[in-house]
Parts: C-alpha cells; sequence; structure tokens
C-alpha cells in the first residue's frame, strides 16, 4: 500500500505494480460482466499519491495511475464500447478526459449554490464531456420556489434528482415536471451551445448559452441581464434570483417583441407585446 486513510478506515494500493492494476482492472470487468451495468463511477482517483515511501518501481505514481485508467478503458470498452465513466470532481479536468465521459460536481447536496458553481467550473474546462450535477435534494415540506431554485442553478449541466417522487406535495411535482421538461426543450443550448459564465469572481451571477436558434439567459442574483441582439431570435430568460422583478437592458433597439412570463411551476402570468428599445426594460 502507499498508505492508509485513516479516517475512512481504508487503505490505498500501489498503482506502480502490475498485479495490483491487474487487480483492479478485473473487479471492474467482472461488475460489468456479471451485472450487466452501463457504466462505473470510478472513485477517489485522487488517492494515489505518494507519501515519502520507498519503493523497488522506479516509476511514478501518476505514470502508473495513467497506465491503470488508461488499460481500464481499453478493457472496459472491449465489453461495451459506450460504457459510461464517471469521475467526480477533486479530480476533472481536461486530461481526465481521456478516461472518462461524464464529469459530477463534488458532494453539496441541497446546496444549490455551490452546485451551480461547480457544474460551471466543469462545464468551462470539460469540453464536449458531459457535466452532471450533484444530486438534487430538498425537504418535502420546502416552499415550491426552493423546488424550482434547485433545478435552476444547474441547468447548464445534466440534473441528478434524489428525492422520493412519490412522497413530495403536488405542486412540487408541477415544479419538478416543468423545469424538466424546460431542460429538455432547450438542452442543445443548454448544454451544446456557447457558454458564457459572467464575473466568477461572484459564483456566476449570470450565465448565458447561445445555439442557432435561441439564446438561454439566467440571472442567480439581482443584476441587469444585457441583450445585444446578436443572432438572438428567440430569448428566454430565466429569473434565479430570490426576488420577483427581473431588469433587462437592450443594448440596441431590438423592435416589438412578445413576452410570455410564467411561475415557478409553468403557469403562464401574463402574455404582451413590448416595443423593446434601447435602454432599461423591466
Amino acid at each position: 500500500m502507499i498508505h492508509v486513510i485513516d479516517k475512512l478506515g481504508a487503505g490505498v494500493v500501489d498503482p506502480r505494480y502490475n498485479d495490483v492494476r491487474e487487480y483492479l482492472t478485473q473487479i471492474y470487468e467482472d461488475a460489468v460482466k456479471n451485472w450487466d451495468i452501463d457504466g462505473l463511477k470510478l472513485d477517489f482517483v485522487d488517492s494515489f499519491q505518494t507519501r515519502d515511501i520507498k519503493s523497488k518501481v522506479s516509476y511514478s505514481v501518476e505514470k502508473a495511475t495513467d497506465e491503470l485508467l488508461t488499460g481500464v478503458i481499453q478493457r472496459l470498452t472491449k465489453l461495451k464500447p459506450e460504457i459510461l465513466i464517471e469521475f467526480r470532481q477533486q479530480y476533472v479536468g481536461p486530461v481526465m478526459r481521456k478516461y472518462g465521459n461524464m464529469f459530477r460536481a463534488g458532494d453539496c447536496p441541497y446546496d444549490f449554490v455551490t452546485n451551480r458553481v461547480r457544474t460551471i467550473d466543469i462545464r468551462l474546462i470539460a469540453g464536449e464531456t458531459a457535466t452532471h450535477s450533484d444530486m438534487l435534494m430538498w425537504h418535502k415540506d420546502e416552499p415550491v420556489e426552493v423546488v424550482a431554485l434547485q433545478i435552476i442553478n444547474i441547468l447548464f449541466s445534466v440534473p441528478q434528482i434524489s428525492v422520493l417522487l412519490d412522497e413530495i406535495p403536488e405542486n412540487h411535482k408541477e415544479a419538478v415536471r416543468f423545469w424538466l421538461k424546460f431542460w429538455v426543450d432547450n438542452r442543445d443550448e443548454l448544454l451544446d451551445g456557447r457558454l458564457m459564465a459572467f464575473h466568477p469572481e461572484l459564483n456566476y451571477p449570470i450565465v448565458r448559452a447561445e445555439g442557432k436558434e435561441k439564446t438561454v439567459v439566467v440571472a442567480y442574483v439581482d443584476m441587469i441581464v444585457e441583450l445585444d441582439g446578436e443572432g438572438m431570435k428567440e430569448v428566454r430568460i430565466v429569473n434565479g434570483c430570490m426576488k420577483e422583478r427581473l431588469v433587462v437592458e437592450a443594448k440596441k433597439d431590438l423592435g416589438n417583441v412578445e413576452v410570455v412570463v410564467y411561475d415557478c411551476v409553468g403557469k403562464e402570468v401574463r402574455k404582451k407585446q413590448m416595443n423593446f428599445t434601447k435602454g432599461i426594460q423591466s
């Protein structure tokens, strides 16, 4: 072993040894063969660290970890060419893309702000690799707006909901249905559009994704949402603030537009024509 993680009561084996790499790889292969699972989450990869130990093996733990993960992927894709391999935050980044095809935010259940920051952080370095949120959780007695905020804050990633749906009230279910449908309807823009996350020093208060036909903008704090009108055929602005108002600034005259407003469970609140001249709109 390289070292022991006392708080977990677990030892970390040394990947520099061939028999260790084969042992770990065989465990993953057996799981896929015996249980016909679609994918694996390979966790604690960052535990492969030297702690000033002596070893008969001359090359580094980093090189050995690369050899381990490369071998694992090669053998698992022979079993299932489209197998899913997930890595969790702390050890995700451009290099890890060659081993896995899913990156997930680090553990932050119920903390929708942290979930937002972590998923956007991953999106900005993950290229085309799928980014998943941490599990969305809330208490069944929470107001429905809290349910909506949980999903709104991870719209630019793949949502993972972890509540017992048969135990939450009907208005919570309405919110889940509405926002998951919104996510599906706009997934091309949310996941594959041109992503712009503004002000990282403020936890990304405004995030925007542009596609060929639509632009999706989410305001997470009470800030002015700027619309420049360039290539914007349809704009969907999501209010992720804890206020009802939303202030928009048109950078140029956008002409007469139809504005439809929905509440957090998808009920239409109002619909009207507005002349979006250059300047502040609300």
